[in-house]
């Protein structure tokens, strides 16, 4: 039995190591895949779910290729560890733990491993919704026939709980790829979203990971292209993207490995972070707009 508070010390919490948990998102064709290049290959794993690995066709990476939503649960289950709130009838529970560590084996064969490729959460969400249609869920209890309100509801409750179960696998760097689609909205303005069955993946995916970034062409003053990640909330092209970290410029090279070197390095003073890119004033001012006789 656990006695007194279980304090984690600030000397504590700053020794932990903590791995980045990032979604990238690109148009295909973008290279999203090649980024495995970028990543020492020892020391990842390719979680392969779309079986176009053409790009890295030559890259010697250790790789695992579920085909189904259950074996994606399993081995989310096997990557992240027990979840000891569940019970044990739940996906992610240390029942599920248990079954799939007499089925995988020991975890400590993940210990190698400082990197989840996941490619991609596009794949993983059509495989999810795959199965979610056949569950009981997904029919009516009056008309016995299939009900897309309760597959779609099914979809999002799955595909939450399994992000969020490997965003919870705290020493590793997890990364999930996917297509991004570019869209119209009811005012004929251009915008771009995450290309994932359903809405409320998309919608909540950029809250559940530390860094969102999106893999496009950039045009440099020359008009030269070059491929880059757009990495801040606010930027010129609308692009979602995200820095929890406060250390990423607007425009990163698309090279994971310097990237999180780069996260795990010296934060920005807090000013800088929160500016946004607005010259701060040296002097406040008051709040009726009066300058006093010692400000004057």
């Amino acid at each position: 039995m656990m006695r007194g508070l279980p304090i984690i010390t600030a000397e504590q919490r700053l020794a932990e190591h903590r791995g980045v948990k990032a979604a990238i998102f690109g148009k295909p064709g973008s290279g999203k895949t090649w980024l495995l290049r970028t990543l020492m290959s020892s020391t990842t794993l390719f979680f392969d779910l779309e079986a176009g690995d053409l790009a890295i066709g030559d890259l010697a990476v250790d790789t695992i290729r579920p085909r189904t939503w259950q074996e994606c649960r399993d081995f989310a289950a096997f990557i992240g560890g027990p979840n000891p709130a569940l019970r044990p009838e739940q996906p992610y529970s240390q029942a599920h733990y248990d079954a799939v560590c007499q089925k995988f084996g020991d975890p400590r064969v993940l210990d190698r491993y400082e990197t989840v490729f996941i490619d991609s959460v596009t794949v993983a969400g059509r495989l999810c919704f795959q199965w979610c249609g056949g569950q009981p869920e997904a029919v009516s209890d009056k008309t016995g026939k299939p009900d897309l309100r309760g597959t779609y509801g099914l979809h999002g409750r799955e595909m939450i709980a399994w992000l969020v179960h490997l965003q919870h696998t705290r020493a590793k760097n997890i990364v999930f790829v996917g297509v991004l689609d570019e869209k119209f909205d009811d005012f004929n303005r251009k915008i771009y979203v995450p290309q994932i069955e359903g809405t409320k993946t998309g919608l909540e995916l950029p809250g559940i990971v530390d860094e969102v970034l999106t893999l496009t062409e950039i045009k440099d003053e020359e008009g030269k292209s070059y491929r880059a990640f757009v990495c801040h909330t606010f930027n010129p092209h609308g692009y979602p993207a995200k820095d929890r970290s406060g250390r990423l410029d607007m425009i990163e090279e698309p090279h994971l490995g310097r990237l999180f070197a780069k996260i795990g390095g010296s934060a920005k003073p807090a000013t800088e972070r929160m500016e946004f890119g607005r010259t701060a004033s040296p002097v406040a001012v008051p709040l009726n707009n009066q300058v006093t006789p010692k400000e004057a």
